[in-house]
């Protein structure tokens, strides 16, 4: 394949000087092919290159020339840690069983509570190590911030026995992870901000930039001896909730002194779907004509392409829709691993299984409102999914029953929220209830990441005009 103009600049700030590099590439504009070039032309051999996940750095091991050594950030922080250690064990329940550890310890009396807090505080746990939080006071290394702004990151500002358990569960799960036993986020947390032996790469290169955690960002700090190339796409920063630095590649790009290069020309939108999102992205440009972007005023349920993808900001919205498309007999599949498993566990928390609606809406009115005091930003979102279920089902044990069948489910419609979309593409794409976006950055940019999933059709829907 001949380098477009782009493709060349890059090449020949790579190949003609020891610049700091960074490459803001847009949707769909040839990264991983440009990421070859970029490491076929890097005088300084070897390159390390660090992907975000498994399923990224499994590509780029596949098409990367020979003097590519491809990690991703947790494999890589793996083994120094073993190195800082010796053998090391992973047990991913580790939080979960230092819990139950924790709670048991606790008086009787207290232990009701601590189970209401259950999931708050295992998610918390691992937000911590994304953030860098170290309990005050408890470890010689330095936290990347303090317990208020840790607090003010969580989805909900925790009660005082979850924000004991918390720094507790973290001050044990440090003192695990010296003997030899971590978790996934262990993998990044320990070698970051606590240390070991980095190896020295020449040149270190950096993929889906936008998306790194302060602790990602430590151990690139650790990590840059020499070159440091960076490539991302700062407008699908979407990521800002479970712990990735906002402005995060400017912030690399001012640390490390990098000069700025562009992919802007997209291989996967046509000329139609790339101008949609001009207003956020003015320099985006396409290889070819055409597409169809399209505001549907209506829609049947049977007229919903197979194989096409339905998203959304919010979860509400698609699992009603889901519900309906079931209905109607249309084969659909919900992207639901982080949200199913909190709704049935909120659902089995609310009262027996033989209350009736109309008492089933009263507790997801009464556990929403507990939760909005608390502080919480997704109370709303998940209230919204436990009141589709139930007013599907007649009583609390049919509204988990059809939560629990819906997840289930393997079909050729999917139903995805933007932030699970991210990375993916489909011919057709729905976009559902626009309106709900606002006008944050966040939502902003992932407005972008939602129009640019579809390589050739994209409609936006209203779920108030979608028929049977």
């Amino acid at each position: 394949m001949e380098p477009t103009d782009e493709q060349t600049h890059i090449l020949n700030v790579v190949s003609s000087t020891s610049d700091n590099v960074m490459v803001r590439a847009l949707a769909g504009t040839g990264k991983t092919t440009t990421l070859e070039m970029i490491v076929a032309a890097s005088p300084q051999q070897p390159t390390l290159c660090l992907a975000f996940n498994k399923k990224i750095a499994e590509e780029m091991t596949k098409r990367l020339p020979s003097t590519a050594l491809v990690r991703t950030f947790n494999s890589l922080g793996h083994r120094i840690w073993a190195s800082a250690v010796g053998k090391v064990a992973l047990d991913k329940d580790k939080t979960r069983n230092a819990f139950r550890f924790y709670v048991e310890a606790l008086d009787k009396s207290d232990r009701p509570e601590a189970w209401e807090v259950y999931h708050e505080v295992v998610s918390a746990v691992g937000l911590a190590k994304s953030l860098g939080y170290i309990p005050h006071g408890q470890h010689h290394s330095r936290s990347l911030l303090t317990q208020a702004e840790f607090h003010a990151a969580l989805d909900e500002r925790p009660s005082p026995l979850a924000a004991e358990l918390i720094d507790t569960i973290l001050t044990g799960s440090i003192k695990a992870s010296y003997q030899g036993v971590i978790d996934f986020n262990d993998q990044i947390y320990m070698p970051a901000l606590f240390g070991g032996s980095f190896p020295r790469f020449p040149h270190v290169l950096v993929d889906e930039a936008q998306d790194l955690s302060p602790t990602n960002h430590e151990m690139l700090r650790r990590l840059a001896k020499g070159r440091v190339t960076i490539v991302g796409d700062p407008w699908q920063s979407i990521y800002g909730f479970r712990g990735a630095v906002q402005g995060g590649m400017e912030e690399l790009q001012k640390r490390f002194a990098m000069t700025v290069c562009d992919l802007s020309v997209s291989f996967r939108c046509p000329s139609e779907i790339v101008k949609a999102v001009h207003w956020q992205v003015p320099h985006f440009k396409s290889t070819r004509e055409g597409g169809i972007v399209h505001d549907l005023k209506t829609i049947k349920l049977s007229e919903i392409a197979e194989d096409s993808v339905v998203i959304c900001r919010n979860n509400a919205p698609l699992l009603t829709l889901a519900m309906r498309l079931l209905s109607a007999k249309r084969s659909v599949s919900v992207s639901g691993s982080d949200i199913g498993p909190r709704i049935i566990g909120a659902f089995k928390k609310l009262g027996q299984e033989t209350d009736d609606c109309e008492r089933v809406l009263e507790q997801i009115a009464e556990w929403e409102k507990v939760r909005r005091e608390k502080g919480s930003k997704s109370a709303g979102d998940v209230a919204d999914c436990m009141r589709v279920f139930a007013s599907f089902g007649e009583s609390l044990g049919q509204a988990i029953a059809y939560a629990e069948h819906l997840f289930k489910q393997e079909g050729t419609i999917r139903l995805t929220t933007g932030h699970k979309a991210k990375g993916l593409e489909w011919d057709t794409v729905y976009h559902l209830d626009p309106w709900l976006l606002n006008g944050t950055e966040q939502d902003l940019n992932l407005a972008y990441v939602i129009g640019t999933r579809a390589k050739e059709r994209l409609y936006t829907i209203n779920s108030r005009s979608i028929t049977t």
